[in-house]
């Protein structure tokens, strides 16, 4: 069985992982990491930092937040457990200390573990290099009212796989407001909506001259983001180094490839 530690484990995404985890035989939960200990009834024990457990480990699933990075990465490399990084809201700081860390130990980061959204960002990288030049490119994002970043990671992800493919010659524009708003050809804005419980969606619009193009992914749940990681912890803990996305998983291929 694949011994795993969820970080955030009394989150809402902590839970719900959780709940999937004990249905899969091929799982054993041996541990949970959270601030609030005793805010759930576990069936496993939960510890509020990650160097009280001794025990053995597989792999660590994060859905926790940007401020707990250098405690995760400096466990896992004293240990050599594999990492999946589902936590958004990460600096660009964060980000490189997950590369050099890459190089010790197996990491799988993505803002999004839908195999929906991958699937829509490697879509978009086609489009998007076809439409550019007669489109203006937009995104909208909605969330539930206790989501804490904003634009969402996903609507970053989606965005940064546009721009890739553009060769990252596009500026970000973070909603729009005031008496001089007109939009340049190399920008991509992005919008943020917050209310109720709205799980997440994410709709691309490619407007141009007298027709609009729209794609939109709706999560109805939390459990295609459990479910992906999941899936990512299987994946990475194959892996002895590098730093690997859900396109590794999914076999996307890659630019140029």
């Amino acid at each position: 069985m694949i011994k795993a530690i969820i970080f955030g484990c009394n989150g809402k995404m902590g839970q719900v992982l959780s709940n999937l985890l004990l249905q899969n035989s091929e799982f054993e939960v041996v541990a949970g990491i959270d601030k609030d200990v005793n805010k759930f009834n576990n069936s496993y024990k939960v510890y509020e930092h990650l160097n009280d457990f001794n025990g053995e480990v597989d792999v660590i699933i994060d859905f926790s937040h940007p401020s707990y990075l250098d405690q995760l990465l400096i466990f896992s490399l004293k240990r050599k457990v594999p990492l999946v990084i589902a936590t958004t809201g990460l600096s660009e700081d964060d980000n490189q200390k997950i590369h050099i860390a890459s190089t010790e130990f197996a990491i799988l980061q993505s803002a999004n573990m839908s195999l929906g959204i991958n699937i829509l960002a490697n879509i978009l990288k086609q489009v998007s290099a076809v439409l550019i030049d007669s489109f203006d490119i937009e995104i909208i994002e909605k969330h539930h009212n206790r989501k804490i970043d904003a634009p969402s990671g996903t609507a970053k992800l989606l965005a940064d796989a546009i721009n890739e493919s553009l060769g990252n010659r596009m500026e970000y524009v973070y909603g729009r407001s005031g008496g001089n708003a007109k939009r340049e050809p190399q920008e991509i804005g992005i919008h943020a909506i917050r209310g109720g419980t709205i799980p997440g969606e994410h709709t691309v619009i490619f407007a141009g001259n007298d027709e609009i193009i729209e794609f939109k992914h709706t999560a109805l749940s939390k459990n295609i983001f459990a479910l992906g990681a999941i899936k990512a912890a299987q994946f990475i803990i194959k892996k002895d180094t590098g730093l690997f996305t859900m396109n590794d998983i999914f076999n996307f291929k890659k630019e140029g490839k």
